[in-house]
């Protein structure tokens, strides 16, 4: 009954979805303020609504009622409690049903936020929400329903898939949802601004912090998403271009660019049919690669489905996507363009289009190795597969250059720069970099990549201490403070400034990782007895012996290594090889042991049955720890920027409001609103009826 409940909840939030697209229009259209807060207050129960579906699915796993079929496929009454819970988005169908409750959440928050100081745009940006939200309501009632009942119940679930069993996968799918939903925010609004014909920079300053904290969460989920890779897979790696690991980074690399040049926007009201375009494109990928996981055409440790029917929808649905939303900024494009141009290639505007243009190529790069095989496949009915090799020969070279572009574009001023400019803003990093090329030629360093970046990151990182140190002098001798003191009072001066260049530390702090721990891995497989040892650089690994292991689902075999450095133990290590007993799944379980900010990793992938040798993956990864340590210091910086203080409050009211989109309510509608005495319909009022009187 519980579960019909649910079901019931979530075909009410379909019907709500429906009328929060229409009642907005409708209000608008009849000039008639009800029916605008009909939708808004549509929403509120569309997340109450598939709020009880998530409740009624998790209450069927923590029951373990085997007879919903979805609960049946992801769980069992030997998984653990938080495995259990968090079997919801362990598949297809749960998946999708949290990516509607995000949705809902967001839609909601969105609208009592932004609803009185940008209520004008509010009802279109209720519709569009709603116009995705009742796509994916659809899915999943019609195609990938979570609340379908089997008869006869089996008495035992199938279980949770092993390679989902772990803290950072559980944590990595909401995250990227978190990060996928939170792009629909600024997407609405800026479709809002299109449709309203509010086409100023009052839409960018509304979604500022949604868009931050729609690519911190990205980032979050990537990078969980990498590290639990790196310790489940066994491989030794923590990106593999695997194509659902592409699926998520393209929107990032866009939601990227978009933040960059919203700056340029909001400085030099410049680049506005640019700037739609960017978070057209960047959610529209959000929604390409749910296509791509959810259709089943991809094969991948990630992917869900295998249904085509739903595949069919959901391209039907994107294509309907994006013909509404390119469409329509094709025929508001005239009434967007700029009336100031470009003074000068050497300015930060110049520095921050070739920024973008720059993360384009590297997602186009990305989306040509992703589907390419996809194409191959489909119209010549071969496999074929686009590696590391494709991506390391045209990827990397952008994102040296994007790098490379980081130590300029904060620093170059705005218009013109002059050559006096560029001389004192670059003569000290360049000479660094010199310096640092040598000096890495000279330790040895001969792989070109390596060197590249290495010398990239010796210019950005000094461009971004000579900024640091000027920042902190001018402000220390101004306020007759210590140089410390006057960079905290430059940070409380300019905290979006100074949150972004320490998010570019943190990606310098990822390079450097991202180059040790990829060039200079030392890695060996082989075959080992108990009592063997074996060299991994300077560490010597010697296996003692191999026994039997067992948890609460699963059984296998467990390796016990000592880690030498010369004639000293450094530690012992155990990895393991589990074999799942319900799905009948085996699994690697690494074993690592960390030294300074690099690893000794070992796996033993394969075990003779009779515990006589295995089969030894054994790595050294320096450096490694620094690629996660850069992610924190990025995301510490975007919740910096996140919640620094506003400077300038957003008015209700805008001159530049498009006078053909400005409603008038009429008499009788504006006597029974007035009638409520409302808040809510006042600052409806006030915005849909400018300069009206009050009575």
């Amino acid at each position: 009954m519980i579960i019909e409940l649910g079901h019931f909840a979530v075909i009410t939030a379909l019907i709500l979805a429906v009328v929060g697209i229409f009642s907005p229009i409708v209000g608008l259209k009849r000039r008639e303020a009800v029916w605008v807060e009909v939708g808004k207050q549509a929403v509120t129960l569309n997340f109450v609504l598939i709020s009880i579906g998530m409740l009624a699915m998790e209450y069927s796993y923590l029951v373990q009622d085997y007879s919903v079929r979805y609960v049946y496929a992801t769980s069992n009454s030997k998984l653990p409690l938080f495995y259990k819970v968090a079997g919801l988005w362990g598949g297809h169908e749960g998946s999708l049903l949290l990516w509607s409750w995000i949705l809902s959440f967001f839609c909601m928050l969105a609208a009592r936020i932004h609803w009185k100081t940008q209520p004008a745009v509010m009802p279109y940006l209720i519709g569009m929400q709603s116009t995705v939200m009742t796509g994916f309501l659809l899915l999943i009632l019609f195609l990938s329903n979570p609340f379908e009942r089997i008869f006869p119940v089996p008495l035992e679930g199938r279980d949770l898939n092993p390679l989902l069993q772990d803290p950072a996968m559980v944590m990595h799918p909401p995250f990227l949802y978190l990060g996928y939903v939170g792009l629909s925010i600024p997407f609405s609004f800026a479709m809002a601004a299109l449709f309203s014909g509010r086409l100023g920079e009052e839409w960018i300053k509304a979604t500022q912090r949604w868009t931050l904290m729609a690519w911190l969460c990205l980032t979050i989920g990537i990078l969980m998403g990498g590290y639990w890779a790196y310790y489940e897979l066994g491989w030794g790696g923590y990106w593999g271009w695997d194509p659902v690991e592409n699926a998520a980074f393209m929107p990032w690399l866009v939601a990227t660019a978009f933040l960059h040049s919203v700056m340029v926007q909001e400085t030099r009201k410049m680049f506005k049919v640019w700037n739609l375009f960017l978070i057209i494109l960047a959610f529209s990928l959000s929604l390409i690669g749910t296509f791509l996981v959810r259709s089943g055409i991809l094969s991948s440790v990630h992917s869900f489905a295998a249904d085509p029917g739903r595949g069919v929808f959901i391209l039907g649905f994107l294509s309907f996507m994006l013909f509404l939303s390119f469409g329509t900024l094709i025929f508001r494009s005239a009434k967007l363009k700029s009336q100031i141009e470009m003074d000068s290639v050497l300015s930060r505007e110049a520095i921050f289009l070739f920024n973008n243009l720059f993360f384009l190529v590297a997602m186009v790069t990305v989306f040509i190795g992703t589907l390419y095989p996809l194409l191959t496949e489909a119209m010549q009915f071969k496999k074929v597969s686009v590696g590391p090799p494709y991506y390391n020969t045209v990827f990397m070279p952008v994102a040296l250059g994007l790098v490379f572009l980081m130590g300029i574009g904060p620093y170059i001023p705005w218009r013109k720069a002059s050559v006096q400019n560029l001389k004192e803003l670059f003569l000290m990093p360049g000479l660094m970099a010199l310096g640092g090329l040598a000096f890495f030629a000279f330790a040895g360093i001969r792989n070109s990549y390596a060197l590249a970046g290495l010398t990239v990151v010796c210019f950005v990182a000094t461009a971004i201490f000579s900024d640091f140190a000027k920042i902190a002098s001018f402000w220390a001798k101004r306020e007759q403070i210590s140089p410390i003191q006057g960079f905290v009072t430059a940070y409380k001066k300019n905290p979006r400034r100074l949150s972004g260049i320490l998010t570019h530390i943190g990606v310098l702090v990822m390079v450097i990782g991202i180059i040790f721990s990829t060039i200079y891995q030392t890695e060996k497989v082989l075959i080992m007895k108990p009592g063997e040892e074996t060299g991994l650089g300077s560490y010597r690994i010697k296996l003692i012996r191999l026994y039997g292991a067992q948890g609460g689902n699963w059984e296998g075999q467990e390796a016990l290594f000592n880690v030498y450095k010369g004639e000293t133990l450094l530690t012992q290590l155990r990895p393991q090889k589990r074999f799942y007993t319900v799905s009948q799944t085996p699994t690697t379980e690494t074993a690592i042991h960390q030294i300074y900010t690099g690893h000794i990793f070992l796996t033993i992938p394969e075990v003779a049955p009779d515990g006589s040798w295995a089969r030894v993956r054994a790595l050294h990864n320096p450096l490694v720890l620094w690629v996660w340590y850069g992610g924190g210091i990025m995301g510490l910086g975007v919740i910096l920027n996140i919640f620094r203080k506003t400077r300038m409050k957003i008015s209700a009211a805008r001159p530049e409001t498009a006078p053909e989109v400005a409603v008038s309510l009429p008499r009788s509608a504006r006597e029974e609103v007035l009638h409520h005495r409302s808040n809510r319909w006042q600052t409806l009022l006030n915005a849909v009826w400018p300069g009206r009187k009050e009575v």
